[in-house]
Order: C-alpha cells, then structure tokens, then sequence
C-alpha cells in the first residue's frame, strides 16, 4: 500500500480523534482542531495546504487531505445559519480550492441529512436530496462546493455517528439510564448507527484507493456501519451493553419531542456503491456497538 500522510482539518473532534489514532499506519498526519485551522479563514487554509504537501512529498508520502471539521450542533444551525454555512459550505469549499491547488486528493465528510428523509429503501448515493434542515442545507452546499473544486474531490456520507470524543447519542442514553427509572426513545425515525472508529477505518482504506492506480469512479460514496433501526432500538442495545433492562425503555413518536430542527423520518444509506468500489464494507451496527463497549466502554459511560 502507498504510504499517506493525511492532513485531518476537524482534528479534535469525534471521527477527527479517531482517524488521528491512525497515525502509526500512515508516514505523518496532521489533524489540527479548529482552534489550530480555521477552515472560513482562506488564508490559513491555503498556507496549511501547501505547506502539508509540501512536506509530504519532500518525506516521499502520498498526501491526502480528510475533512473531519463541519459545524453539527444541528438545532443550533436553525438559529445561527450564517455560521453552519461559513464552516460546512464556505470552508469545505475553500479547504477542496486549496487542495486542487496544490495536487491534494480530498475526502470529505457529509451527512445523511442532505436527504429528505421520506425514503422506503436505503438511500443510494445518486438519489434525489432535498435536506429539510439548514444543517442539511449547509452540508449539501459543501458537498457541491467539494465536487465543483476538481476531479480528485470525494464525498463520503455518513450518519449516526458515536465515538469516544465529545457528546453524541450513545454517553447521553448511557448517562440518562444512571438518572432516570424509565426513559421514552422515539421509534418513528430509521437510520444506522455508526461507530467513528470503523468510519476513521474505513477513510484510511478510501485515502489509499484514491491515490492508487485505479481511484474510485463514483465521487460520492456512503460509509455506514451496516444495517438499520430506530433510536429507541438503539438505545434497547446500549441499555444491553450497559448490562440494564432495556424494557425500562418506551417507544415513542417524533411529535412527542418536538425539536428546532426536522429530522429524517427515513435516512438510511446503502452501502452498495462502497462495496462496488472496492471497499470493505463496514460490520454490521450492532456488532460494532458490542466492539465499542468492549474497547472504549469507559468513555461512552458516564
């Protein structure tokens, strides 16, 4: 395999941490945190580029950039839109100018939100979008700004994602289970729970093909741990792994919780394009949430 240096912008964060845990399986990475690369600030995105490819080629690596940064406090963009925009479209589309520029392949990272979320049958990758969100609006935005920037520009899609790093969906059902005797879960909304460590994983493999001799042909991709359920599924098997009762747990409806922003109903994505790309398709959810408690259970508890 082709030895990479990867330059990770959103390095701090929760995919961004894990695909810096990679480090030992690629000659260099970089992946600064917003604080060390502000990705709206162009002139510090195009001085970070040239200056990791720079050094990647003088060490004799293949440099890849992987954008893990993105704005995802999804009820706060309805509220601060110029700010979701500035980072998930102006700044990825300013991070690909700079990469084109400087002969830097580029993935990046988006969301299954860009879709309207009424869908039947796993979402492909050329479906029709229709993000109901100004989260989904912002990232569909940056996927075009991404693509629009040149040939050697990948998007990857995701969705659900948990981790050891910052809060999300998994260490907030694992926190309320300590706290409250019964718990309602909504079961009206489908998607598939990912695991950052396997999407970071996965990345690393996709970084390697896009640099080889037969990149892949479709730009835009979906990498989701296989397999789909409900939140309140969800939070049936973390109240497993958690050795709780899961029938302390209450189905509801989406109209019960009302939030600031719609959520998909609907946002599973197939990974069939992945697979016809080569890629190893990612374990199903649920063996993959067994390995996340196995390996970082301490940092999804509470």
């Amino acid at each position: 395999m082709t030895c990479l240096a990867l330059l990770v912008p959103g390095g701090r964060g929760q995919l961004g941490s894990d695909l810096a845990a990679l480090a030992d399986r690629v000659g260099l990475l970089h992946a600064p945190g917003s604080a060390e690369l502000d990705v709206t600030d162009v002139g510090a995105v195009d001085d970070a580029l040239s200056s990791f490819a720079l050094a990647a080629r003088d060490a004799g690596l293949r440099p890849v950039l992987v954008n893990a940064s993105a704005h995802t406090a999804v009820d706060a963009a309805e509220s601060e839109p110029d700010r979701a925009f500035a980072i998930n479209a102006t700044g990825a589309g300013q991070l690909a100018k700079a990469a084109v520029a400087n002969a830097v392949p580029m993935l990046h990272v988006s969301t299954d939100y860009v879709f309207p979320g009424d869908g039947t049958r796993p979402y492909e990758p050329g479906d029709p979008t229709g993000p109901k969100s100004v989260y989904g609006k912002s990232k569909l935005a940056g996927e075009q700004e991404v693509l629009g920037a040149g040939e050697q520009t990948w998007v990857v899609r995701t969705a659900w994602v948990y981790g050891a790093t910052g809060g999300n969906f998994v260490k907030t059902m694992a926190k309320l289970e300590g706290q409250r005797e019964t718990l309602s879960v909504v079961d009206d909304q489908r998607g598939s729970p990912t695991w950052s460590a396997d999407l970071a994983a996965g990345l690393l493999e996709l970084a390697h093909a896009v640099v080889g001799d037969t990149p892949p042909a479709q730009r835009v991709l979906h990498g989701t741990n296989a397999g789909e359920t409900t939140w309140y599924g969800f939070t049936r098997a973390i109240f497993e792994e958690l050795g709780a009762d899961p029938d302390r747990l209450t189905p509801c409806t989406t109209a019960d919780f009302p939030r600031p922003a719609p959520r998909p109903a609907y946002s599973v994505l197939s990974g069939a394009a992945w697979a016809e790309a080569g890629l190893t398709p990612l374990r199903p959810w649920r063996e993959a949430l067994s390995a996340a408690f196995a390996t970082i259970g301490n940092q999804l508890r509470p």
